[in-house]
Parts: C-alpha cells; structure tokens; sequence
C-alpha cells in the first residue's frame, strides 16, 4: 500500500510535496481541487484494491476468530470434561476408601467378633477344665471313700471293657452309672488316632430308633446306592463331561533358591498395610460338617470365623456341631508344622494344615489361584519334615505325584528301614486322604481271608489275601459277574465301570466306626437320627469278609482303624443296635475265633500286615489304589473301573452353571466315594526281602547269627557305689554317642560308645572293629584325676533315697538333671564341666523324680519332676538353649507348661511320652493317674487286688503301659485303661523298659537275672544268666542290639539282645 502511493505521488508530478518543508503549505496543498482530482483521478483503483483487501482481511480475520473461538471451546469444554472426569475419579476415589474403610471395619469387627467367640470358647473350656480338676474322683471335691472309690473303679473298668452285654437297665440308669469318651484328635508320628477323652456330650443315643427293612428303598441319604439308581444318575451327571486327559506332569526340581515368587508377588506381600495380610471366603471341612467363613492371615496368626448366619450353617445339627474345632479358629504360625495341598469334590482347591499339638484343619477355597496365595502367606514349611522334602512352599503346591517321586520314602520301604503300615499312611496322606473328611478316608486293604479257624497259622499262604487282585475279582464267580457287566455297558449309561459302588465312602467309614464317639453322633446325623437295620450294621468281622466277598454292592476295602484300634470293636456306650434275622444281639463286634479280645485282633491283624506275605505282595495293591492300574487299560484288564465320577479330573465344577445341577453332581460325588491321586503311572517296586537285607544293622529283620554270647562286656567302675542310672544316647550322628551312668553317690560318667555291634556288612566295617568293645569307660573315672568335674556335690535330702527316677541326662549326653535337694528344687550340670547351669523351682516340698520323653529334632523334650507335694510338674527343655524354658533371659525363673493333680501321696515314679501326649505317674500308694500333656486328668489306671503301691513305670508309643507294684507284681494297661494282663514274679524289681516297638518288655532286679517277656501277655521268652549283683537300672541302645544294665557292684554289664529272635516268622523259618 505504502509502495503505491509513493507511485502515485511521483507519477502525478507532484515532487512540491517531497520537497516541501512548510506545514502550512502541504495542507493548502492538500485542500487543493487539484489534490482532490487528482486522488480520484489516479487512486481510485488503489482504493478499490484497499477495498477489496480490506473485505478479504476481515473474512480472513472472522475465520480466523471463529477458529480461535472453536479451539478455544474445544479446550473449555476438554477441561470441563477433565474436571468431571477429575470429580468423577475424585468420587470414585472417595467411595472406594469408604468402602475401603467399610470392608476394614468390618474385618476389624470380624476379627473382633471371632476373639469374643474365641475366647467364650475357651473361657467354657478351663471352667469345664477347672470343674473337671476339682470334681473328679481325684479331685479336692472329689473326696470319696476307699470303698466307693474301689465300686466306681471297677464300675468303670467294667464298662471300658464292653461288659454291657445283655445289660437291660433304665438307660437313664445306665448313663449315670457311665463315664462317656470319645475318640481324641490326637495324632501319634505314624498318624493313628488311638487317645479317648471325656466326653462332655456323651450319650447312649437311647432316643435313635432302628431303621426298618423297608425304609431302604426310599433312603436317599448316606446309603450306598444301588446299581439302577449309579446308573441313573450317572446318566443325568454325565452330560458332555469328559474325563480330563492325564498330562505328563513335570518333574518336581528339588535343587536350586527357595520358593520361585516372582518379584511382584513378594512386593504385593511386603507391601500390604494393616494386620491382615489376606482375607478370603472359605470353608472349613470337618467330619460331617462343611462351614463356611472367613480365613484371614496375619503375619503371625490363621484366623477362621464361621458365618452363622448363613442358611447351610444354620442347617447343621448341633450336636455334630459339639464335635467340630476350628469354627472360631485361631492358629500361630509357630504351631505350623506341615501344609499340604488337597483336593475337596475333585477339585484341587483344598489346603490341610498340620500343627504342633498333633491336629490338622482343613480348608477348601474358592479357586488354585487363592490356594496359591494362601500358601505364600503362611510360614516356609513345605510337608514337614519325616518324608526326606525341604521345607518350602513349592512343597506344599506340589502334586501328589510329585510328592511320591521325590520322596525318599519308598527307598525307605524297600529297605525295610519302616513298616508296611507306615508307608500306607504315607501313601494315604501324600495322594489326598485325610481324615476330615470322610468321603476321603484313608484306605487299608483287607490281608487276611481266615476269620473261622480256633487258632491262625501265619506261616500259611492260604490265610492270606491275594493283593494283586481287588476286593471286588478275589472270588471268581463274582469277577465274572462284573467283567460282563463292563462288556455290555450301554453307551447311553455313560462310562461303563465294573462297580457302581466305592472301596472307601463315607458311609462305609462311619459304618466301621460306628460305636465309638464322634463317629456316632457322625452316623445318626447322616441317616436321619436312626442307627441302621441290625442285618446291615457291621456286626462280625467274619459276616463283613463274607459280604464283601458275595454282595455284588459291597467292595469295600478296610480303614487304618483295623489295625490300631481295639475300642472300635466294643459297643462301650451301651447302644441298643437291634437283633439280626438270625436272632443274634448286635453289640460288640463278633471277633474270629483266634482273637480271644479286640486287642489280640488288632495285634494279630498288624501282624499279618507286617508280614512276608504281605509284604512281597504289598506293591501290586499299591499298583491298584494309588498307581498304574487305577485307570486306563490296566485298570480294565485287573476289574478295577469305577463310576467315572470318582477319579480326579472327570469333572470340572467350575464349568457347570446350572446351580441345580452343580449340587446334584456334588451330592453324587459324595455318594459314590473318591479314589485318591493317581501317584505313579508305572509298577510300583517291590520290597527288598528280608533276607537280602539281613546284614544291614538298621533292618528291623536282622535275622542273623544267635550263637553271639549273651554277655558283651563287664566295665567295673573305680567306685563301688551302685550305679543307679543308665541312659544309652548312642546314635550315631551326636557329637559324643555315649552310655550317660550316675551312681548312687551322684557321681556320672560319660562312657564312649563304639557302635560295633552288627556291623558286619554295614559300609566302613573293617574286621578290626569286631575286636573292639562297644563302650569306653569316661577317661576322667578311669585315670581317677577329673573326679572332681564328675561329682556332683550339692547337698540332697536326708531322707531321699537315690534311685534311677532321680537323674536324666538330655539326649545329646551334654547335661545330667538331677532331684532330690532340700531347697525344693531339682538342677541341671553340664556333663562336660560338671559346673550347675540352672536350678528349677516350683514345687512346694521336696522333688521325688524326674522323666524325659523322646527327644525331636533340636533335643526339645518334655521335662516331668514329681514332688512329696503330691503334684507333678510339667517342663519344656529347650534343646537351642539347653535350659529348662523357652527364654534364655527368663532361666532363672523358668514356668511349667502345665500343673498336674490328683494324687494324695509323694509322687514316686513317672513316665512321659511326647508322641501320645500322655503322663503317667504313680504315687507312694494309690493308682496311678494318665494325664494329658496339657494338665487334663483322663482317668485312673486301677491296678489289681494288692497293686496299690506302685515303683516303676514304663510306656511305650505303641501304646503299652507297663507298671511295677511292690513285691513282684505287674500289669499292663492300654493308653485308654483297660488291663490287659497281670503277672507276679519273686524278683524286686528295680528296673524295667520296652522295645521301641512296645512287643517286649525287660526286667531286672535284686537277684541279678535280666528276664525278657512278650509285652501283650506277659509270656516269658528269655532268661539271661545272672549276674553277680543286683540290677539296678538299665537302657537300650538306639538299634536295640545292646542292653546295658547298671548294677549294684558299680559296675555295668551290656548284654547282646535281638528281640527279632522272639518274632514268629524268625522262629519258623531259623
């Protein structure tokens, strides 16, 4: 614009302007007409263009505004879009904090609410415990006359021993005259079940009615169903089910770091605030009773409290209620010794937690992923430690068949380094049994075939099953029977299977238990409050073989019951259980003829299962329940198909949506029983046999060369004073394997122990061994020049007598205690210095005696010191510590675990067994008393007429209780009372002790004679050649090849002993 005007001016000829210096001329300039004509004349264009520029700049600028103003909307209205977006989130943000807050309030008030059960529960519990201390015959209220004491006593024995027979009395009556027990949770290191409690609940059930003949056709409760109605249901259930395929399953890898959590997962744990580390519906699986709740987790403790509100809960009886723990749960992690995955419904989405005080709960979850979480949420403690895995988690997540692969177990067996037994419970409780929950009880096979005969010839193969075969093929006829039954299956029916009906259910299970507590109250509640008809309750050992032999519907195998626990055979609670058809009164179990009481039944059928037999056959059983011919071809070809939903893996419950049909399926799962885990996919190895392993000294058949000498060697001792204790802590792997001695003077001995005997064959076994004697008299006794580190000095009682109940050494030989000080107090040395470490008070007058139980893993032991102030004291020695107590800051004043009360004279003996729980101690006059390890008194062993005075007691962990009365007289009880055999002898005896096994028992006393005897019936075996002194304590060696006995010279004697000498198959066969 500028340019044109400089144009116009140059061409009109107007440079005047450009040259002009007066304002006053420019303008005259300017208002000239010239100037005006000559503007329109020459710029009219210009100003057209101007025009038309200016009209394009303004559209241009509008669109320009209009574009700005459309961005600047497009921004207002994002911003007003994020500012809601911001609200919303910011909403969004404060309602789920609230419900945050909400749900953490709630947790709060759950766990709040689940202390209160918590401790309401037990609150009842030390009232009823308090009570029960107080009231009992023993009790301080209890005081009762010698004479009634004596009527109650034998009352009571009578009732424990099933002598209710024919007993026709008011049932009102009858209860009174009845203490009621109940089978205990309790579980020993093999896992039976063998403890009895009182039972606040008990009952005779004389309001349960029999079932009639008739209700059977229309029951459709726990029965086992028919073959028509398997079938039908089978086809309902069946749908596009397919059996899922069995995957090749990876090989457990036991090398490398810990657990493989992934960095994230360990972070979410770490990361987690608050007291509760997870929280997740679940539910509680318990005999007879799935409840559902909730599981929290903290980083100490497992919390479950039940939803009682809930429909289902509301519809469990009460009284299976009674009998469940766990509903208002509360476990430490501390207590947590094993977790192992479990199945529950074929689905793998259990958990069973084992716990120090020998109990295990049972939780099913909703999915594996909650499963999964769960285990890294609680303590690093894989399966535990007896089956030769680490302790981690991948543990506990690992398959079944994992488990078995990397196991050392089954070498184990094969070595015959542990029982057949033994190796069943491992089988049963790696491949998903368990026992809370009955419809995956714990299978053991029927072994014996000869239930008729007056006596049983174990030696003879024909009294034996044949284990290759199952229960439903061992009598031809009826094998063909099932074999057509496959053949001609409809297609329509489902997958054909030979048996419409389970080896193991839970109305099998319950109808083996029947007669004991909580199995009945389990019983009544499944079938309508009704006992079973008396031609269908289990009634003879003999009528149950024949039916499962001829009943096409009834293939059922044994469970471990059979061969631990007599009491199931005895209707001790007095149950009206009917007249058969055959006019024959159902009470207690008809026994063989060979067996003259369940106890030898149950002894003799452990017997036949433990034997060669048995034990060359065992793995093609096996090969049937847990391995290669479970299922597939070999399962065909052996009859041994069941209804396609038992096996693992048929069903997926997840994928069914229909609620209706999803609970038929659950209740027919129930019904037609589990099988376990598949474990192995090939044929299980065989035992090695016993003669292959006859050198090996850890074989518990050392059937080997008897003509060794009775007598080993003599040690005589510099000191004459009687040696009143002998402990053999001989095993190999302790820093000093010795023979611990104590002499009546209180002077100890640490003898070497060389573990020469029944080397031969062993690995490292040189000829010159044999030479050398197996203990080595303590070098500061034989050179007489560190008496002084041996002697204990401190002043005992006047009136105590030293005897072998005053000392214990620890199990690691490095501390000796000993009883007996006028201060009231019992002390502990150290066996390398001689120098007190610790004294322990407690009691009120002098301490009497002192027990140790079996020593676990670490040394940890219970420590029992029994007073004049007629009270027991219950301790924890700490094998970390090596002090008596848990805190080594609290030494000084370390506190007992438990008060133990009932006598009413001075404690003079005493025994306590970790693995059954039990204490059981005796006073200067009066009966023995069975204790719990947590201070319950069970009940009062009464021995004989004349056995009031009891001296010595020993137990074993299979059960026995062995006590020595005054003047020669013995008894031997059952952990749960019943005396099942009583001797007297002239000998006073001063010491006795059992084989670890508790088959056989040893004696000594004044005359010098070590004397062997079969435990069950005090049958005399061996009589060792006496001896120039009296025997005045003795002990076993670790592999019970060696007998050590202190003598009243100051002297010790090891005597040679081989109890498998005395075994039945060792005295048929050499």
């Amino acid at each position: 614009m500028h340019i044109q005007l400089e144009l116009f001016i140059a061409s009109s000829g107007l440079v005047c302007m450009k040259s002009s210096t007066s304002v006053v001329e420019l303008v005259m300039l300017l208002c000239s007409q010239e100037w005006q004509n000559s503007i329109q004349k020459n710029a009219g264009l210009a100003f057209i263009e101007l025009i038309n520029e200016g009209r394009l700049l303004c559209h241009a600028m509008k669109d320009h505004i209009v574009r700005v103003a459309n961005e600047a909307e497009f921004i207002l209205n994002r911003q007003r879009a994020e500012d809601v977006h911001k609200h919303a989130e910011f909403e969004s943000q404060c309602a789920q904090y609230a419900a945050d807050r909400r749900e953490e309030e709630k947790m709060c008030d759950h766990l709040i609410s689940a202390a209160k059960h918590r401790d309401h529960v037990t609150a009842n519990q030390l009232k009823q415990k308090i009570l029960n201390i107080l009231t009992n015959k023993h009790g301080a209220w209890g005081a009762v006359s010698h004479s009634k004491q004596k009527k109650k006593a034998e009352g009571s024995r009578s009732c424990e021993e099933g002598t209710w027979k024919g007993l026709q009395c008011e049932p009102r009556v009858r209860d009174q005259l009845h203490d009621f027990w109940r089978l205990d949770y309790w579980e020993d290191d093999l896992r039976r079940r063998r403890r009895f409690v009182r039972n606040a609940f008990g009952s005779a059930h004389v309001e349960a009615p029999l079932r009639a003949a008739s209700e059977y056709g229309q029951c459709s409760c726990l029965l086992v169903p028919s073959a028509e109605e398997a079938a039908v249901a089978s086809r309902k259930a069946f749908r596009s089910q397919a059996v899922a395929s069995q995957s090749a399953e990876a090989e457990l890898m036991l090398e490398g770091d810990d657990d493989a959590v992934s960095l994230l997962q360990e972070k979410e744990i770490d990361n987690l605030a608050g007291p509760v580390v997870l929280s997740t519906p679940a539910q509680l699986i318990a005999p007879a009773v799935v409840a559902r709740g909730t599981l929290s987790i903290t980083t100490t403790e497992i919390y479950f409290e039940v939803d009682e509100d809930g429909p289902a809960f509301k519809k469990i009886d009460t009284k299976v209620l009674a009998y469940t723990e766990g509903l208002h749960g509360k476990w430490m992690f501390s207590e947590i010794r094993a977790v192992f995955s479990r199945r529950y419904l074929l689905q793998n989405t259990a958990l069973e937690v084992f716990m120090a005080n020998r109990t295990s709960v049972m939780f099913n979850f909703p999915d594996q992923a909650t499963v999964k979480k769960v285990v890294y949420s609680l303590p690093r403690v894989g399966v535990g430690t007896s089956y030769g895995l680490p302790q981690a988690r991948r543990i506990s997540l690992a398959t079944p068949r994992q488990l078995y692969k990397s196991s050392n177990m089954t070498q184990r067996w094969q070595r015959r380094e542990i029982s057949n037994f033994e190796y069943l419970m491992f089988l049963n409780t790696i491949a998903g049994r368990t026992y809370n929950d009955l419809n995956q009880y714990p299978v053991f096979p029927w072994v014996l075939t000869n239930y008729e005969s007056e006596e049983l010839d174990l030696t003879l193969p024909g009294n034996f099953r044949d284990l290759s075969k199952p229960i439903g093929a061992l009598n031809p006829k009826r094998a063909v029977f099932y074999a057509e039954r496959y053949e001609t299956w409809g297609d329509e029916q489902g997958p054909p299977h030979h048996y419409s009906t389970h080896y193991s259910t839970a109305a099998a299970t319950l109808s083996w238990l029947l007669r004991i507590e909580p199995f009945t109250t389990f019983f009544l509640n499944a079938n309508d409050g009704k006992f079973d008809h008396p031609d269908r309750t289990f009634s003879s050992v003999a009528r149950s073989w024949r039916t499962s032999q001829r009943d096409t519907s009834d293939v059922k195998e044994l469970i471990p019951e059979f061969y631990y626990l007599p009491e199931m055979f005895v209707n001790s609670n007095g149950y009206s259980l009917g007249v058969r058809e055959d006019e024959v009164v159902v009470n207690d179990i008809h026994l063989p003829p060979w067996a003259k009481k369940p106890e030898d039944f149950v002894r003799i059928n452990r017997m036949a299962l433990e034997s060669e037999f048995v034990s060359c056959q065992l793995h093609q059983w096996i090969d049937l329940i847990f391995g290669y011919k479970q299922r597939g071809p070999e399962a065909v070809r052996a009859l041994n198909v069941f209804h396609h939903l038992t096996y693992e893996g048929s069903v997926n419950l997840d994928a069914v949506t229909d609620p209706m049909l999803r609970e038929a399926m659950e209740a027919q799962i129930q019904s037609f029983g589990q099988t376990p885990s598949q474990l192995l996919i090939e044929p299980h190895p065989p035992r090695s046999s016993a003669m292959h392993l006859c050198f090996l000294p850890q074989s518990p058949l050392m059937f080997k060369d008897q003509m060794q000498q009775d007598v080993i060697m003599v040690l005589k001792f510099p000191s004459n004073s009687p040696v009143t204790h002998v402990a053999a802590n001989t095993l190999p792997h302790l820093t000093t394997p010795a023979v611990a001695t104590v002499t009546c003077s209180r002077l100890f001995a640490v003898n070497r122990w060389h573990n020469t005997v029944g080397l031969r064959g062993a690995p490292g076994y040189s000829l010159d061994q044999a030479h050398h004697l197996p203990i080595e008299m303590d070098p500061l006794i034989a050179s007489n020049s560190g008496v002084g580190r041996r002697q204990i000095t401190d002043l005992v009682d006047q009136s105590i007598q030293m005897n072998a109940h005053c000392f214990v050494v620890t199990a690691d030989n490095r501390y000796v205690l000993i009883c007996g000080f006028w201060d009231k107090s019992f002390r502990v040395y150290s066996t390398e210095t001689g120098k007190l470490t610790q004294i322990v008070f407690g009691h009120w007058d002098v301490v009497t005696c002192l027990s140790r139980s079996e020593s676990y893993i670490g040394g940890d032991c219970y420590i029992v010191s029994g007073s004049r102030d007629a009270t027991l004291l219950l301790w924890y020695w700490s094998g970390r510590h090596h002090i008596i107590g848990d805190n080594p800051n609290s030494s000084d004043y370390p506190a007992p675990r438990a008060v133990l009360t009932g006598h009413d004279h001075e404690v003079v003996c005493v025994s306590v067994c970790a693995e059954l729980g039990l204490v059981i101690s005796g006073a200067k006059e009066g009966p023995c008393l069975v204790h719990t390890i947590t201070g319950d008194l069970l009940r009062a062993l009464e021995g004989p007429e004349h056995c009031l005075f009891p001296r010595l007691i020993s137990v074993s962990s299979e059960g026995h209780c062995i006590i020595y009365y005054e003047r020669g007289r013995f008894s031997n009880f059952s952990i749960n009372g019943k005396l099942l055999a009583q001797m007297e002898i002239n000998d006073s005896t001063r010491a006795v002790l059992l084989s670890s096994d508790g088959q056989n028992l040893v004696t000594g006393g004044d005359s010098g004679v070590v004397e062997v005897w079969q435990a069950c019936d005090f049958k005399q075996l061996y009589i060792y050649p006496g001896c120039d002194a009296g025997i005045r304590a003795m002990d076993l060696s670790h592999d019970q090849r060696t007998l050590i006995t202190g003598m009243a010279s100051g002297s010790i004697v090891a005597f040679n002993i081989d109890f498998n000498r005395w075994h039945y198959e060792h005295q048929n066969r050499y």
